[in-house]
């Protein structure tokens, strides 16, 4: 049983322990973590990882991250966005929040990508097949790392949001760069991995990635929600060390 389970945190053998996650949440029930996006609580999370594994980071139930338990907080808390009537543009919809989303019948929920089975509707971000000033609230989290053209891709999310509305775009964001680090010659995936932190990733922003929101049009800032949660919810819900919430108004 040890050998398989030890499989699941590997990033491309996730999907395979889908069918098995009643039983891994199970075998991993607790009260020592517990996942704030359905309340349901482990003795521990799983590693997870590309270039360095992390402990605690994959929930067994729902297969947050912490990013995903993170943003989830800041939502509930900080925003009414889950309980406003609002049109919702998801990119790339990671499965945990899927699942939410698609039952508020207060949401006109839309997901896109040009691959997931998720998707209602496959497009390339740089061109998405969206009316202007189409929606009040646009979820884009870990994407722009992946699209070589991320000045294309943030001028369409930026065309499609409706004046007043709201984009979040959490990115792999280094503090201590100023500036976003870029190489194209880097193509090899063990490389990527070793450069850029995973092998489908094109660049590390840097504190920078919020100036490159501006020259398209928005207003950005991040949002220090963590500062404002105790040091016993940080480890209870196994959040980041420390990470920002990147929040852009049109």
């Amino acid at each position: 049983m040890k050998w398989l389970l030890n499989l699941f945190p590997r990033p491309w053998l996730i999907s395979l322990s889908i069918w098995l996650r009643p039983l891994i949440k199970l075998y991993y029930s607790g009260n020592r973590f517990e996942d704030p996006i359905d309340g349901s609580s482990y003795r521990k999370f799983l590693l997870y990882g590309y270039d360095k594994l992390r402990k605690n980071a994959l929930c067994p139930g729902t297969l947050s991250l912490e990013r995903h338990r993170l943003l989830w907080l800041y939502l509930t808390h900080e925003t009414t966005f889950l309980k406003d009537h609002i049109k919702v543009l998801h990119i790339a919809p990671e499965q945990v929040f899927y699942t939410k989303f698609k039952g508020f019948d207060h949401w006109d929920y839309t997901t896109t990508d040009l691959h997931s089975p998720l998707a209602d509707v496959k497009a390339d971000i740089c061109a998405l097949p969206f009316e202007d000033n189409s929606y009040d609230l646009i979820l884009c989290n870990h994407v722009l790392e992946h699209i070589p053209d991320d000045h294309t891709a943030m001028k369409e999310l930026y065309r499609v949001l409706k004046e007043g509305g709201t984009l979040i775009a959490q990115v792999p964001l280094d503090e201590n760069r100023t500036t976003t680090f870029e190489d194209d010659s880097i193509i090899h995936f063990k490389e990527r991995t070793k450069v850029f932190g995973q092998y489908d990733h094109v660049r590390i922003y840097g504190t920078d990635y919020y100036e490159r929101l501006e020259a398209i049009g928005f207003s950005a800032n991040g949002i220090d929600f963590l500062s404002s949660l105790s040091a016993e919810e940080c480890l209870r819900y196994a959040l980041p060390k420390k990470e920002r919430i990147p929040v852009a108004k049109k």
